[in-house]
């Protein structure tokens, strides 16, 4: 049929607006009065129902098309005039930036609670480290860009001595057995991964393009902060639920998120909630999707699906390199963020909880928060706190934007740090330099009422892109 050979493209490029009217289109196409005209004679069908919706208001084939493309009167959503209360950490350390969007995301008339981590500093939308709850609404650029970005650690029964007389075997193992970037992949990457039988796959259209890209990318990181390291982990708290006694042990460490996947569900929703849900300019980026509409619907799934293929691609990091040192591991523990979890509010009401760039710490929930190369990161617990809503840092946060970092560091400043600390760094870029960063002991002050600290971990062989870092701060 002339018809099939339409795609949303084609529709864009006459002038189309993203979201809705477009698949409402494709799905009129398919109707059986339509199987004789040429791609041509329906391109100028689409024009004229465009140029003049109103004539179609009544046609029952094109009626819902014609509804959603009628000119609607200005519709831009107002914010509260107040800004909620809310719970800040470490509030001296935090930009100012970060805190007048925080403000902003308050304003929100969906908006129910939310706190700012003492690592934070300012985003897209919500700052690196804002924690929001919502009532029955997601916000696409509240979760963020790299979905389901997470950490995972395994700890491996090695004695540290381990790490000073391997570097450099460590070290091949991870220009051998890790990717990064956009331009490395494996050559036989782990396709067997159940993920891949997912139904998201097939019904839902921007994850559809993707599955071809997730497929090759599996088992891969991004660039930016993203790592792969070898280090010591030392484990304090002997009543710890690792399992693990107290004592030292070699480590693995990795950070990334759900790759060109997760990108792509994030442009295309935000897009989608911006043209639905039109804010003031300062507030644009807080754009939402109703839980009750199909669009809201489908975000929730596209994003589930890659937090899931993130945990995939760090499942697959950890099984190489475990086989390939010979060793299972003791314990591990992973965390997320960048992410929009259902809860029960203390008060009992049902919320939307956006961390972005933030750790659950529900109590007795584990993960890890990572330092800088030269700074130790934490295995915590988290203690339930109710007014970070349960969260808690997600990492240093930076102290300098990559620009400020490139611009006022120098390179031999950088390597003479890591030399001093014993770090080799595969790959990187002054914009990830340690000076970059806060001091997480600082910040873990901040946090004393949030987590308990159950051990750290300190990077000494670490893997990252070697074309320079374009991401977000290390561990966001």
């Amino acid at each position: 049929m002339p018809t099939k050979k339409l795609r949303s493209n084609d529709l864009r490029k006459i002038g189309y607006p993203e979201g809705r009217v477009i698949g409402l289109a494709l799905d009129a196409l398919a109707d059986k009065q339509l199987k004789t005209l040429d791609k041509g004679s329906v391109l100028a069908l689409l024009q004229q129902i465009k140029a003049d919706p109103y004539a179609f208001l009544r046609d029952p084939l094109w009626r819902e098309v014609a509804q959603e493309l009628v000119p609607q009167p200005s519709r831009e959503v107002g914010l509260n005039p107040d800004i909620k209360d809310y719970r800040r950490y470490g509030e001296q350390f935090i930009e100012d930036g970060a805190r007048r969007q925080m403000d902003t995301a308050m304003q929100l008339p969906v908006t129910i609670d939310g706190a700012l981590m003492p690592d934070a500093h300012q985003g897209y939308g919500l700052p690196i480290g804002g924690v929001l709850a919502v009532n029955n609404a997601v916000i696409p650029y509240g979760v963020g860009m790299d979905i389901g970005c997470r950490m995972a650690l395994s700890v491996f029964e090695l004695p540290a001595s381990y790490l000073n007389k391997h570097s450099q075997e460590l070290r091949k193992l991870l220009l051998e057995h890790t990717k990064f970037g956009n331009k490395e992949v494996f050559k036989k990457p782990y396709t067997d991964d159940p993920i891949f039988e997912r139904p998201e796959f097939r019904e839902i259209g921007v994850v559809r393009h993707k599955r071809d890209s997730a497929l090759a990318q599996i088992g891969s990181s991004g660039s930016g902060n993203h790592f792969v390291e070898f280090g010591l982990v030392d484990i304090t708290d002997p009543n710890n639920e690792l399992g693990v006694p107290v004592g030292q042990y070699v480590g693995l460490l990795s950070h990334s998120g759900s790759r060109g996947l997760g990108a792509a569900v994030a442009q295309h929703f935000t897009k989608v909630a911006m043209e639905k849900c039109p804010l003031p300019p300062q507030a644009r980026h807080l754009a939402w999707l109703s839980l009750d509409s199909q669009e809201g619907q489908e975000y929730w799934r596209a994003m589930n699906l890659a937090g899931d293929y993130a945990s995939a691609c760090h499942h697959d990091i950890h099984r190489r390199l475990s086989k390939a040192l010979g060793n299972a591991a003791l314990a591990q523990v992973e965390n997320h963020h960048n992410f929009a979890w259902k809860e029960t509010l203390p008060d009992g009401r049902e919320a939307i909880v956006h961390r972005k760039g933030a750790t659950p710490a529900g109590k007795g929930v584990l993960g890890v928060i990572p330092g800088s190369m030269t700074a130790p990161g934490f295995i915590v617990r988290g203690r339930g706190e109710r007014d970070s809503l349960q969260s808690a840092a997600h990492g240093a946060g930076r102290r300098l934007s990559r620009t400020q970092a490139k611009a006022q560091i120098a390179e031999g400043d950088m390597r003479r740090q890591l030399r001093d600390h014993g770090v080799e760094l595969i790959g990187g870029g002054l914009d990830e330099a340690p000076a970059a960063y806060k001091d997480i002991h600082q910040v873990m002050a901040h946090q004393r009422d949030l987590v308990d600290v159950l051990g750290t971990f300190t990077p000494k062989v670490v893997r990252m892109d070697a074309g320079g870092s374009r991401g977000k701060g290390r561990g966001e």
